[in-house]
């Protein structure tokens, strides 16, 4: 699962993703080529903690979230009629996404100018969802005047053409009401006609409001989440060692780096939940979809699992910490065999029975 860092010029975007990755390594557009930057980063959960002090193992392996910081993306690019909208090139990043980090700035600092003039979170917020949605409303009113066409040169077939049309003019209504896709409802017939379009507002978004140290979030009310963190402070904490980290932080009274919720709401926000596999010789957390089957998880794990799956045993988290072990969770009947059908909790702790 990936998602994209995006934001206005001078946002601070690549200073989040250098705190992310511990890195300094800058994203630019060059010679007219958009360049990305991907990261791959452990998601922070104190049940990978816990479990690895409980069995002691050789590796700990945490889930992961993908980012990619792509820069080319500014405001006023998109209008509803006849113009263009977000170059091809930097549509087709876009379009690979699973859902979008929008990096916000409320910092001052007169050594980095802001585009606009002046700082206003609220007004930069705006313009990026309306460049989104709009550019949608562009394509949508485009798909709408092909199927036009196509209807009346008797070139596709009728049936095929009047769904598209219903489904297209529907997407239309919600743009037109300045409403992002994501708030709609889809059958699963419509999801996969959809699938292929990679229409931006459909995708799930989280607002980082980059803020400088010492200042406090704006008080802006979104329809979807949002977080606030201090991105220089925390690129530069990052940058430091674990144990210089830690005597920074509690000098200064942090008790958890904002980036950590960022990357856990990053997680929930694709809709993703962990399970986990232990032993002795490791402890993993692995990542599948909310509503996921057994079989579908063992598959998380390798083909031959989901294959051969014969059945899972499974017992719950919280079951295995409040009793203190595997043995004593068998003695009190929490570990219990599942089949294919089972739907896999956040949380469980499986072992896959197999035959191949």
């Amino acid at each position: 699962m990936k998602l994209g860092i995006i934001g206005l010029p001078q946002s601070g975007k690549t200073t989040i993703f250098n705190a992310l990755t511990r890195g300094n390594t800058p994203t630019t557009a060059s010679a007219g080529r958009i360049e990305v930057h991907t990261a791959v980063v452990d998601v922070p959960d104190p049940r990978v903690d816990k479990l690895s002090a409980m069995f002691k193992p050789r590796k700990t392996i945490y889930a992961k979230v993908t980012y990619a910081d792509i820069a080319g993306l500014e405001g006023g690019a998109a209008t509803s009629k006849g113009v263009a909208g977000i170059s091809g090139q930097l549509l087709n990043q876009l379009a690979q996404m699973d859902g979008f980090i929008l990096v916000v700035r409320a910092f001052d600092d007169e050594n980095v100018p802001h585009p606009s003039g002046s700082v206003d979170p609220k007004r930069d917020v705006e313009a990026m969802l309306s460049e989104l949605l709009l550019n949608d409303l562009i394509a949508v009113e485009r798909k709408l005047e092909r199927l036009d066409e196509e209807r009346r040169k008797g070139g596709t077939d009728k049936t095929i053409n009047a769904r598209q049309t219903e489904l297209f003019e529907r997407l239309n209504k919600t743009l037109s009401d300045n409403r992002p896709l994501r708030d709609m409802e889809f059958n699963a017939e419509e999801q996969k006609e959809l699938a292929s379009y990679g229409l931006l507002t459909r995708k799930p978004i989280l607002t980082v409001f980059n803020l400088g140290e010492g200042q406090k979030a704006p008080a802006i009310q979104l329809d979807h989440p949002c977080v606030d963190l201090m991105g220089k402070l925390e690129m530069e904490i990052a940058q430091l060692s674990p144990d210089d980290a830690a005597v920074f932080m509690q000098e200064y009274g942090i008790e958890e780096l904002s980036l950590s919720k960022m990357i856990r709401l990053s997680y929930d926000l694709l809709k993703l939940q962990s399970f986990f596999t232990v032993g002795e010789d490791e402890v993993r957390a692995w990542t599948t979809r909310r509503g996921a089957s057994a079989v579908e998880a063992a598959g998380e794990i390798h083909t031959d699992l989901q294959r051969g799956f014969v059945r899972a045993e499974v017992v719950a988290y919280e079951d295995l910490i409040s009793l203190g072990g595997m043995n004593e969770a068998k003695t009190k009947g929490k570990l219990r065999l599942e089949g294919k059908e089972y739907l896999v909790k956040d949380g469980d702790i499986m072992h896959i029975r197999f035959n191949v």
